[in-house]
């Protein structure tokens, strides 16, 4: 049985509080960190109930992707998962930078995170639904900037 979480930016970290829901589908954390899988990223598995995965040497479809764990100073990885709308737990204390900052957006990243900025949900959360890949189109045009 899955349990849901709550992660907080740490000290000097950016984004969040991210509320970390798995689901049948989603349920796997990825951890991009290099050299296996990160304390973090072990410690979300541990306490959702979901699955570490080195990222670096297994492949995971993205829709099984409930959270990606990085650790990236603020060039690629910090933003591509972001750009999926992909849940991202940066280790470092990295915010809305580099070529892809247009992407890293409080709901679905955080940064600065080590293993005491976790808690148990309390609840009050509705259940999981997940998150869409892709936004919808609507007809609406897009406004120009005055």
């Amino acid at each position: 049985m899955y349990k849901s979480i709550v992660i907080h930016a740490g000290s000097g970290g950016w984004g969040g509080p991210l509320t970390i829901l798995p689901t049948e589908t989603k349920h796997k954390i990825v951890s991009v960190t290099g050299g296996g899988i990160h304390p973090v990223a072990a410690k979300i598995a541990e306490m959702t109930g979901c699955e570490a995965v080195d990222g670096f040497s297994t492949g995971v479809p993205d829709a099984e992707i409930l959270v990606a764990v990085v650790d990236c100073g603020g060039t690629a990885r910090c933003g591509v998962y972001p750009k999926k709308r992909i849940l991202t737990v940066n280790v470092l204390p990295v915010g809305k930078t580099g070529p892809l900052a247009q992407y890293i957006t409080e709901d679905v990243y955080v940064s600065a995170v080590n293993e005491s900025c976790m808690q148990e949900a309390d609840g009050n959360i509705p259940a999981a639904e997940p998150v869409p890949v892709q936004r919808a189109h609507t007809s609406e045009t897009p406004k120009t900037k005055a």
